[in-house]
């Protein structure tokens, strides 16, 4: 299809002569500045575009003056040149000649402006010079590769827009090697890195703008920063909480959509990646000309001095440039068909994502950038681990997902990614993209037959304990194939996406309407029940009753075999105000509000989390490393794990099946089959946790000899303060009455 006519072209206007550019190297791709070996420095410029004609660098000075290079070098499909004098802080990006042909997937235009995708930084923002989009008003048209309102509805992406677009793009930045960090690159040899173990791990997952916006103890120019979650006054309440890791909701260069836009909204979760390398610069507070880089930097450095991890949420499998209708912002205008995976219509593209596009990780090219982007996340950034979103997108061969995939297998021999922590959100929105419990076992998942199971034991709607009883102990129906361990369960109530922790007990139905769809966004299915009325309540019982619940909740999820995660404000009651979808509430809904920890009655559940929290540290019974058998572990031993009735008796095979909402497990911290790093038995206390979700009460035969001649009470969820050390034991083999919807947590005493 041919450009429009009538707008201003200016793919031919005269580019500047390369007599200055020297051939440079097809490696390492990206913008680099270095030194050459005449000792002149300058900064080498390669970008990948297999079918591209032709490939222009813009350099733009302070007043967005551009100067264009042509790099005329091209080595295996690299483009390529190196630019004497370029020095860190120059703003670049790409102008990509080639064929405009959207029926076959040709979708060059040389009059957009691309940002390199494997630019260290950007500076700015897609909108305007003078604002960030989010104004209320529509993207620029200008962004689009096609013109956007065509009025012929069939042909709406295939008319080339000629218009410039350079005014409204975000450039890339060139980073030195240091970024203003000390040390360089911080490889494997990096001692300061916590590397906690897969079974001693607590995840935190959090935003790092809407943690500290309402933190009073941040200063008011670090909120919504890097710098502000490094700040002490942040980094006290997670180590105060005892978490091991964070996990940060994406932090990769993102954009916003045109629709928010529209609504006067913003994205803000961040799950619409445009630059893989780089920090996202709406959360620098100290400049985004590459110090947001460094500033990075020193926040990983700062979470590793206090003990904490840091693991990022990337999404790989898809990007911002959405479907066909959607903005040429990088790898679209630089190979549309080298990057996505096109439909059968090669106009439009094939979608297991639900955000319009898919990445071809099986292209070589492709699968580079992505392992090229995670090794930099972790030898030069710091980090520690990666969950990947929508991860089934990204283990599809062909069609299929494919355990045996060139993903998978990359990722699995890699030196560097092979050792860091993995996380995997086993699904996507494609056919048989549910994939919880397939990965492989150097993988650990987001398991939400976890999230489902004890979100419907709670509210009372599961008929018998069969299912909670594998989630408890660790998912074995699940992860007990090919060596894994029970923690590549990574256990969860409550995500970013769905109810806060508080909401899920105090809505059945989503209020989303502030997002602008007419509520229809966000999920129907949310397993939650209100404890009797809909929204807040003034109502004492309702409110103690919430309370109670939300205290079963954590107290389950962190003596639960398996890797325990929170959400960030989840321990001090935060709510959305039942919004279960707040991925566009970039406002005091999204944010934690720590006002909350002047309320006791808030400021007692935060204990609550972190009291279990440093009952798993202590305990490794509660930690374990490997499936429970059933068995004794040494002569004399005890059952690794029973399970008791509320008579105090072992559970039969038909007692699974029985009716009921109590269930009693005892765990042998005798019996555990695992030995230290000297080959020493390691032997802890035993512990008996008892799940009470009927709305009566229930006495309940605490098990006689040989389990425990008697039993200390350290949680009992009945009560707003926990007990305290003076309080005297309970017997053996008699009864203690379970309040109604409690959990009791016991130390046994040996006989």
């Amino acid at each position: 299809m041919s450009s429009a006519p009538e707008q201003e072209a200016v793919a031919d206007e005269p580019v500047a002569p390369p007599a200055d550019i020297r051939p440079g190297s097809p490696t390492p791709l990206g913008a680099r500045y270095r030194t050459g070996p005449d000792g002149v420095a300058g900064t080498n410029f390669a970008l990948w575009a297999g079918g591209a004609e032709a490939v222009e660098l813009c350099l733009f000075d302070d007043a967005e003056r551009e100067t264009r290079h042509a790099l005329t070098e091209l080595t295996h499909e690299i483009w390529h040149g190196f630019l004497p004098g370029v020095r860190p802080g120059q703003r670049y990006g790409y102008r990509v000649h080639g064929r405009w042909d959207p029926w076959t997937g040709a979708r060059w235009n040389p009059a957009k402006l691309l940002l390199d995708p494997y630019a260290r930084a950007v500076d700015g923002d897609f909108g305007t010079r003078t604002e960030p989009a989010g104004a209320g008003v529509a993207l620029p048209a200008q962004l689009y590769g096609h013109v956007r309102d065509w009025p012929e509805q069939r042909a709406a992406d295939t008319v080339r827009d000629d218009r410039d677009s350079a005014p409204y793009v975000p450039k890339g930045v060139v980073v030195g090697e240091d970024a203003g960090e000390e040390g360089g690159a911080d490889e494997w040899q990096d001692d300061r890195r916590p590397k906690t173990p897969w079974p001693d791990s607590v995840l935190y997952e959090l935003h790092v703008r809407g943690f500290t916006m309402r933190h009073p103890g941040v200063p008011e120019r670090l909120r919504g920063t890097y710098a502000g979650l490094a700040h002490p006054a942040a980094l006290e309440h997670l180590v105060r909480l005892g978490v091991t890791a964070v996990e940060l909701l994406p932090v990769h260069q993102f954009a916003h959509e045109d629709h928010l836009v529209r609504r006067g909204l913003r994205n803000y979760w961040g799950y619409n990646s445009v630059g893989y390398f780089a920090p996202h610069a709406g959360y620098a507070a100290t400049g985004t000309r590459g110090q947001q880089v460094g500033e990075f930097k020193r926040m990983v450095r700062a979470l590793h001095e206090a003990g904490i991890e840091v693991i990022l949420d990337v999404v790989y499998n898809h990007t911002a440039e959405a479907g066909e209708l959607g903005p040429t912002l990088s790898l679209r205008g630089i190979d549309n068909r080298g990057y996505y995976r096109l439909a059968a219509e090669a106009r439009r593209y094939t979608d297991y994502t639900g955000c319009g596009n898919t990445l071809h990780v099986v292209q070589p090219h492709v699968l580079r950038l992505i392992t090229d982007s995670l090794r930099y996340w972790v030898t030069e950034m710091g980090v520690d681990g990666f969950r990947f979103d929508l991860a089934a997108a990204l283990a599809r061969s062909l069609h299929d997902v494919d355990m045996l995939s060139p993903f998978l297998a990359v990722i699995a021999q890699d030196p560097v990614l092979r050792r860091v922590k993995l996380i995997a959100e086993p699904w996507d929105v494609g056919s048989g993209g549910y994939q919880v419990g397939a990965f492989p076992p150097l993988w650990t998942e987001w398991n939400d037959r976890y999230r489902d199971t004890v979100r419907d034991f709670w509210r009372g709607a599961q008929h018998d304990v069969r299912d909670l009883g594998y989630r408890l102990s660790g998912s074995s129906d699940l992860y007990a194939w090919g060596g894994r361990r029970p923690y590549a369960s990574v256990n969860f109530i409550t995500a970013h996406d769905g109810f806060t922790l508080r909401d899920l007990v105090s809505y059945e139905h989503k209020r989303n309407a502030d997002n602008g769809e007419g509520n229809r966004d966000g999920t129907h299915d949310n397993r939650s029940w209100n404890c009797g009325a809909e929204g807040e309540s003034d109502d004492r019982e309702i409110r103690a009753l919430r309370r109670r619940q939300l205290r079963n909740l954590l107290t389950t999820l962190l003596l639960s075999t398996g890797v325990p995660m929170l959400v960030a404000g989840d321990e001090m009651g935060r709510t959305q105000h039942g919004n279960n979808n707040a991925y566009c509430q970039d406002n005091e809904t999204g944010w934690v509000d720590w006002s909350l920890l002047d309320d006791p009655e808030w400021r007692r559940l935060a204990g609550l989390a972190a009291r279990l929290i440093a009952l798993r540290r202590a305990h490794p019974v509660l930690r374990r490393r490997a499936f429970f058998s059933g068995r004794p572990h040494h002569r004399g031993g005890l059952r690794d794990l029973a399970w008791f009735t509320a008579d105090g008796t072992e559970m039969t095979e038909q007692d699974w099946y029985t009716p009921g909402a109590t269930l009693g497990m005892y765990l042998s911290g005798n019996d555990i089959s695992q030995r230290d790093a000297r080959g020493v038995r390691v032997v802890d206390d035993s512990f008996l946790a008892v799940l009470h979700a009927a709305d009566r009460p229930l006495p309940f035969t605490l098990p006689g000899p040989p389990w425990a001649r008697a039993y200390e009470l350290l949680v009992d969820t009945a009560r707003e303060e926990q007990p305290g050390a003076a309080e005297p034991p309970y017997a053996a083999g008699g009864a203690h009455t379970l309040a109604a919807r409690s959990v009791v947590l016991f130390r046994a005493v040996p006989g």
